[in-house]
């Protein structure tokens, strides 16, 4: 691939400054770009940028400074990300199903779909327009994949759930399986059925190694544009709302309703049967044990605002020197009452 500056600042919208003639043919991070690469750099980067030696940058809008070729965008990194699209060759594979694929009876395949070898697809699954499915990808019965949606090696779809159009699941997640239920008799676990399913509304992503279990009764649900991580698990009638993003290991459990717009940081853990707000914020490793309300940015456990939070970890750094002084304190009051 190669593309002048000029024509790069064509495709995202941006303005020139320098030499808009220079050939760019890889795409690069600031500390290994070359003078063939084009890097990008945002607050808190800039900086950084000034040393770097890419043949051009891509840098926000009204930044000055600079004497080599820039490319001043709106937005940089969404700019960048659009690059990497065109920079980067898509994977292909031949349209049509694998002779080695594993087809059950009364399978629904749509026009242009890829189905590769050693991927499964049970009796009476459909499967979507341009769908892709790697190889030991499995979909379970009456399960529905939307268009164009791929499912990377080793996922799983199990029976009864619906994934909409332009959803990626990544390696090892598993959809669909058991909710945790059980009831408790004389100290014996007797499992509840778990008879329910999972809806995947459309373009959300689950990364590697993703949980979601299915309902007990009824749906656990993920909504539109939603973005999961690796190593998550949403627990059994979950609804989570659209474009959430939920970050590595966090933990939503059972029952929980999850408005739009809520963003979970890594390590996050909630109790089950609750409400969190819309258009929320917390911080990594937050304990969420109770209904939260819309428009919060919170973090700790148990979950607090945020900046609460940050006064409670900077007094506790202060407790040894805090401790010494109480100790110090006791001595004096101790001296003072036996004088009297």
């Amino acid at each position: 691939m190669e593309k002048t500056v000029n024509e790069i600042a064509s495709l995202v919208g941006g303005s020139v400054c320098g030499d808009g003639a220079r050939v760019i043919r890889s795409l690069a991070s600031l500390d290994e770009a070359g003078a063939d690469d084009l890097a990008f750099a945002v607050p808190p980067h800039i900086e950084e940028a000034r040393g770097a030696k890419a043949g051009a940058l891509l840098l926000p809008q009204g930044t000055e400074g600079f004497d080599g070729t820039v490319i001043f965008a709106a937005e940089p990194k969404a700019a960048f990300a659009k690059l990497m699209a065109i920079f980067t060759p898509p994977i292909e594979h031949a349209v049509g199903v694998s002779d080695e694929a594993y087809i059950g009876a009364d399978v629904q395949i749509g026009a242009g779909a890829t189905v590769l070898p050693f991927a499964c697809i049970d009796d009476h699954a459909v499967i979507g327009a341009g769908v892709t499915v790697y190889p030991h990808a499995y979909v379970g019965q009456y399960t529905t994949i939307g268009d164009h949606t791929v499912l990377y090696p080793s996922a799983t779809v199990r029976e009864h759930c619906r994934i909409g159009a332009r959803c990626t699941i990544h390696s090892g997640a598993v959809i669909g399986a058991d909710g945790f239920g059980f009831t408790t008799e004389a100290g014996v676990h007797t499992k509840v059925p778990q008879v329910g399913g999972v809806i995947i509304e459309d373009d959300v992503e689950i990364g590697a190694h993703v949980g979601i279990d299915r309902a007990t009764l009824g749906a656990t649900v993920i909504g539109k544009g939603t973005k999961i991580d690796n190593l998550v698990h949403i627990g059994h009638n979950c609804n989570i709302g659209a474009n959430c993003l939920i970050v590595a290991q966090t933990g939503i459990s059972g029952s929980t309703k999850v408005g739009h717009n809520v963003t979970f940081g890594g390590q996050v853990g909630t109790v089950g049967h609750i409400n969190i707000g819309a258009n929320s914020v917390y911080a990594a490793r937050s304990g969420i044990i109770g209904d939260m309300p819309e428009g919060v940015f919170c973090a700790g456990f148990p979950v607090q605002p945020h900046a609460e939070w940050l006064r409670v970890q900077a007094a506790i750094r202060r407790l040894p020197e805090m401790v010494k002084k109480i100790k110090t304190l006791e001595k004096r009051l101790e001296d003072l009452s036996g004088k009297d």
